[in-house]
């Protein structure tokens, strides 16, 4: 009789539920990596981690099969004359560095001028989130909020400021926690016109 420890269970990535099965490459990597840092993929703690990695990076990463564009394809007209600053301010968001897939964690504040539709509030949130949900770095993920707002809103201005921490800097590397990253993009009369760029600036608090 064959014990049951004496050939290691690699784990399962079969699919489980609405999960889809983890691709027998993807869990050989993650094993690899484990072994790589000087642990036992095959010992009780770490059999199934191969899996759990693979699901949590599938979600980390869902950004790349959304288009935040479609989020803004429905638009309201009727606004009773309002014509002044829309403003969602600190949207909590995660991401992930690009040059060490390290976590980025912070807040967005997201402002347009509208020309003559708004968009629903909680589309402004899904933008933020579908390009967060990337392999990103700070200032590309800010151009990409502002300009996708830009391009399919048409408006007037667009104000986006996010501030993050930064793993790879905190948690690896000069290892300085406490701190952080803040970029901003600011379009139209955000831009050009003083005034109106304070403004906004002051609604985020910043």
């Amino acid at each position: 009789m064959t014990d049951q420890h004496d050939t290691p269970d690699e784990g399962s990535t079969a699919a489980t539920g609405d999960a889809p099965a983890v691709p027998a490459d993807v869990a050989e990597a993650i094993r690899t990596l484990i072994r790589w840092a000087g642990d036992d993929p095959s010992r009780e703690g770490l059999i199934d981690t191969p899996r759990r990695v693979a699901k949590a990076w599938k979600e980390y990463c869902a950004g790349y099969a959304d288009d935040p564009a479609q989020h803004l394809a429905r638009v309201f007209e009727e606004v009773g004359g309002y014509d002044e600053i829309v403003l969602l301010k600190d949207i909590p968001f995660q991401s992930h560095c690009e040059h060490h897939m390290a976590p980025i964690i912070g807040k967005a504040h997201i402002a347009y001028l509208p020309r003559n539709h708004v968009v629903g509030i909680s589309k402004l949130a899904r933008v933020l989130h579908g390009f967060a949900r990337r392999l990103q770095v700070q200032e590309r993920l800010t151009a990409e909020v502002a300009d996708c707002i830009w391009d399919n809103l048409k408006p007037q201005g667009v104000a986006v400021v996010i501030e993050a921490s930064h793993a790879c800097m905190t948690a690896r590397g000069v290892r300085t926690p406490g701190v952080s990253m803040v970029t901003s993009r600011m379009m139209g009369v955000f831009r050009e016109d003083d005034r109106s760029r304070k403004e906004v600036l002051a609604l985020m608090g910043c």
